[in-house]
């Protein structure tokens, strides 16, 4: 197996050019121009592996779909009593990780989260299509599934419920904002020598630092 996986290409052919010298003083600006590079040539581009912490202090992560992105920082959600949801409630630490093989790309976000208020989580889930609405009621996430008839069944309840009360909203659901500390740019190069740029945030505002590849 060893040698089919070193046969594997790691990057497209053609890369992307990018000047860490001439980047916007925002993180997000430069976020936003990748993103909308990355969705001209990858399948979904705004999926994102979001890693937290276990109360005993291991590692946990999963892929989520990024919701937003400003200024203030990169949004996502989930119900706030899934494993996630409750890891964030004890340790608000966080990354994201995009990764966009076909560009040859990564960007690397560590922050902490907090929840958003509450009608912007509503507004969230009801912006939700009907089988994400309908998965949201479902429930026991994560738990052991002794039987695939107890989630048709499940499923089936969920969607009657859903579809009688198309305003329903699961109270758990919650939209999160990942306010940023660090948010790192990795661009491969056929030579090896990668191109990283960290945007780091300090009180007066954020600064920008190459880093070895």
């Amino acid at each position: 197996m060893s040698s089919s996986l070193r046969g594997w290409a790691s990057f497209p052919d053609d890369l992307p050019p990018f000047d860490p010298a001439d980047v916007p003083v925002q993180p997000h600006e430069l976020f936003v121009q990748w993103l909308n590079d990355a969705g001209e040539h990858v399948l979904a581009p705004h999926a994102v592996t979001l890693s937290t912490v276990e109360p005993d202090g291991s590692p946990d992560a999963r892929v989520l779909i990024l919701k937003d992105v400003d200024a203030a920082g990169f949004y996502v959600a989930t119900s706030a009593d899934s494993p996630k949801g409750m890891q964030l409630d004890k340790d608000p630490r966080a990354a994201l990780t995009f990764s966009w093989p076909g560009r040859g790309r990564q960007v690397r976000v560590r922050g902490t989260v907090s929840p958003c208020a509450l009608e912007v989580s509503v507004e969230d889930f009801r912006r939700r299509p009907l089988d994400s609405r309908v998965e949201a009621f479902i429930g026991h996430q994560s738990e052991v599934l002794h039987d695939p008839a107890d989630l048709l069944a499940a499923a089936e309840e969920a969607r009657e419920r859903v579809s009688a009360n198309p305003g329903l909203v699961a109270p758990a659901w919650t939209r999160y904002l990942v306010t940023p500390s660090t948010v790192e740019f990795w661009q491969a190069s056929h030579d090896r020598r990668h191109i990283r740029l960290r945007y780091h945030h300090t009180h007066d505002g954020w600064t920008t630092e190459r880093l070895w590849p």
